[in-house]
């Protein structure tokens, strides 16, 4: 019976072959980068960037309909000004990165919003927003997996640059002129796999596939090798999770997917003895002589 549930759907239904296919491959690049980000404290960078990507992919989806390079083109090119916008606005003015960030995300979202609201219905706008994991093409595929083995393999020949920009990135800067490199190298994997969560669980849901799982990881290891390995383990695990709650109780499939991380992430906080509340309701022992 429980073999049914589990398995069944996805034997049955080339639909939920394609969900599962995609959610796989978004889970392979967009974990790893959730821990990096996390590690560089900039989790809110990477949400305000997501929803940046939205009035880019907005108007290719004026300009040519739900059209795949269309979308991905000004989703791309929206969120890389943006990430170098907020930068540069924190060099030249006395705003943080984190509050330019926060006022160009804003402006952002409202301008994505209000494009498709003009040039579409209210079905366009939600699928945009909320995605639909359910109905990827294979088109949509292609692309997912391109930009997860494109991050595998940057992360895999830049890992100790990526590591050092985390750590120390004053000691990269003095050792090495790959500093800059690493930097914005890091901020295009972003946006890759933002836009490629954007085409699976919309601008609003794709941020989660990176924060949840890398929040979750870094709960239960200190090392970085099984955190990024925890991360993926938890977002293959969401996946699955939240398509089969999606296909039998008939929840939308990307906030059933990161409400299924979201569940991981309350039980790693209150389960984990390394830093969840477990270790702190542990008993300690106090010597007496």
């Amino acid at each position: 019976m429980i073999d049914n549930w589990l398995i069944d759907p996805f034997v049955e239904f080339a639909f939920m072959r394609r969900a599962l296919a995609g959610g796989l491959a978004l889970s392979l690049g967009a974990a790893p980068i959730g821990v990096f980000l996390m590690l560089r404290n900039m989790s809110l960078a990477g949400d305000a960037i997501a929803h940046a990507i939205l009035p880019g992919a907005a108007i290719g989806y004026m300009l040519a309909g739900l059209s795949l390079p269309a979308m991905t083109g000004g989703g791309l090119v929206a969120g890389l000004a943006v990430a170098l916008l907020a930068g540069g606005v924190a060099r030249v003015t006395q705003l943080r990165e984190d509050a330019s960030l926060s006022a160009v995300y804003l402006i952002s979202l409202a301008a994505g919003v209000m494009i498709i609201s003009l040039s579409g219905s209210s079905v366009d706008l939600m699928n945009v927003l909320f995605g639909n994991v359910l109905a990827l093409d294979d088109a949509t595929l292609l692309l997912l997996a391109a930009i997860s083995t494109l991050t595998m393999l940057a992360l895999a020949l830049g890992y100790r640059a990526l590591v050092l920009e985390c750590v120390d990135p004053a000691f990269l800067r003095s050792v090495s002129r790959a500093s800059p490199l690493a930097h914005f190298g890091f901020l295009v994997l972003l946006v890759l796999n933002l836009v490629a969560g954007f085409h699976a669980l919309g601008t609003l849901m794709a941020v989660g596939m990176m924060i949840l799982p890398a929040a979750c990881a870094r709960l239960w290891h200190q090392d970085l090798v099984p955190m990024l390995t925890s991360a993926l383990a938890c977002a293959v695990l969401g996946t699955v999770t939240g398509l089969l709650l999606s296909f039998h109780v008939g929840l939308p499939s990307g906030p059933a997917i990161v409400l299924s991380l979201g569940v991981l992430y309350l039980l790693s906080l209150m389960a984990s003895p390394v830093g969840g509340l477990a270790r702190r309701l542990k008993p300690r022992w106090h010597y007496t002589s």
